[in-house]
């Protein structure tokens, strides 16, 4: 009896687990371009089917990819977050020419320097993906990155 328990507990446990999707997976590095300056590179890493929307979407689309970082005596953020090149569509699900990516796509954003080395910078991005047939929830997922 206390076998089928068990098995039936572990059954359950594995359905649960089986239903968290989280189709993007980042990573972080960072470039030095040159004394003063550095390019600090998240990437996005896509589960094939699924699409991560561009920074810039149309208001009553979805939720755009949103970098935020926090301030720090050792950096001075330099212009917006940048990304690659991407697709646009005309999405059937919002009805909309929409830009998105899929596969892997580097956001990257400059800083100069303005303190000692190493340093760290701490982020967030913030995006949301969808698939053929459903969108997720908007994720938030914290980033490091570390200036040496």
């Amino acid at each position: 009896m206390n076998k089928i328990v068990l098995l039936l507990v572990f059954m359950i446990v594995g359905s649960v687990n089986a239903q968290i999707l989280e189709p993007v997976k980042w990573s972080t590095s960072v470039t030095k371009v040159s004394e003063t300056e550095y390019e600090l590179v998240a990437t996005a890493t896509i589960d094939q089917g699924w699409h991560l929307y561009s920074q810039t979407v149309p208001e009553g689309g979805p939720i755009p990819t949103t970098f935020t970082y926090k301030g720090s005596k050792d950096y001075l953020k330099k212009g917006n977050t940048q990304e690659e090149q991407g697709h646009i569509i005309d999405d059937p699900i919002f009805e909309m020419k929409i830009k998105y990516f899929d596969g892997e796509v580097e956001f990257r954003q400059r800083v100069k320097v303005k303190g000692d080395i190493p340093f760290t910078v701490n982020g967030v991005v913030e995006f949301m993906v969808c698939d053929d047939s459903r969108c997720l929830p908007p994720t938030e997922v914290d980033l490091e990155f570390i200036v040496k």
